[in-house]
């Protein structure tokens, strides 16, 4: 008698595009372990990432605006589940696996540093080994989670995390959905943000990208995912129309000129990577006051400890960065 699982691979083999990746051909983990009787093996890969420390810190993760007055802007958390959102819709509608789908959205963010791409540069600029988000994503993943041992996700979770970046090149159409889908969300969420900001209005968006996209968030989304839908029916690959790309890539520059770059968004950004740096420095040079697992990453198992230090510092949330530095450069009362 089959397991549910079995029953659900074999659905996959019956319903499921030609395209898609099924979980049955999967090309594994990295450390074979017992199958679920349940869940197939996306499926546990999203269970994974959903109930891992990393994907709890992105609720207090900046996404654009640093530090925003009110309750409704966006953070990495909610950047995410958006994502995911999207690419299931996509998904469903060109009966791809969901399941890989929605592991790859979740975890793409994973290794974000507080303070959202400014965090990102300032470690960059200070760790000689250098720091990219989608690379820190699969260290979280492969590396870091349950105190060194990792999630042991599938390689094609993997693959589209790594590859979810605008020069990345995933090698299942699940992870192009989500690649397309990331941009999507941070397009049309990063303008609402910003109106309610009063850094721009809907009617200062270039009016030859909302004649194609639309004039709200909601046509805007409506519209990009049907032509994704449209025009990657029946194909093995995730695409757009040439008319709506360039409009979504004419908007997208529009927003780092007079969103990403604007003065009011940024305020705080060179004070937050001035507060990052130092603390980068500051545990360089204190290596034994890092937590005892990062200790161990360097002393037991040989990693690097700029590497370290930078994991340690990309994993903190904009609060308890906030509350280390204070903790190390903030002259406090006293009593005897």
């Amino acid at each position: 008698m089959m397991t549910i699982r079995e029953t659900l691979e074999e659905w996959e083999y019956e319903y499921l595009s030609p395209f898609a990746a099924h979980s049955r051909e999967s090309a594994g983990r990295d450390r074979e372990e017992p199958q679920c009787d349940i869940r197939p093996v996306y499926q546990r890969d999203r269970d994974r990432i959903l109930h891992c420390k990393s994907f709890r810190r992105m609720k207090q993760k900046t996404q654009v605006f640093l530090a925003p007055e009110g309750d409704h802007y966006r953070t990495r958390l909610t950047h995410t589940l958006e994502v995911s959102q999207n690419a299931r819709t996509i998904a469903k509608a060109l009966r791809l696996n969901e399941d890989l789908v929605e592991a790859i959205a979740l975890g793409h963010d994973l290794g974000h540093t507080p303070f959202g791409h400014s965090g990102e540069a300032a470690l960059n600029e200070i760790c000689s080994l250098g720091f990219e988000h989608h690379k820190q994503s699969i260290r979280v993943v492969e590396f870091l989670e349950k105190k060194g041992n990792g999630l042991n996700l599938t390689k094609e979770v993997r693959d589209g995390i790594l590859n979810h970046q605008t020069v990345g090149h995933p090698s299942t159409l699940e992870g192009q959905i989500v690649r397309l889908s990331d941009k999507i969300a941070y397009i049309n969420h990063d303008i609402d943000d910003a109106v309610r900001g009063k850094v721009l209005r809907e009617e200062d968006l270039p009016r030859q990208y909302t004649d194609v996209l639309g004039k709200s968030n909601r046509s805007r989304l409506n519209n990009m995912i049907h032509d994704i839908v449209s025009n990657s029916t029946g194909k093995d690959k995730i695409c757009m129309s040439p008319g709506m790309q360039e409009a979504m890539t004419g908007l997208r520059k529009f927003m780092f000129d007079h969103v990403y770059q604007n003065p009011t968004a940024k305020s705080q950004e060179k004070k937050a990577q001035h507060m990052l740096q130092e603390l980068f420095s500051y545990y360089n040079r204190h290596l034994h006051e890092l937590p005892e697992e990062y200790i161990g990453y360097i002393e037991q198992r040989g990693e690097h400890p700029e590497r370290v230090v930078c994991d340690y510092v990309a994993g903190m949330t904009d609060s308890f960065a906030i509350r280390k530095f204070e903790e190390l450069y903030i002259p406090h009362a006293w009593s005897v």
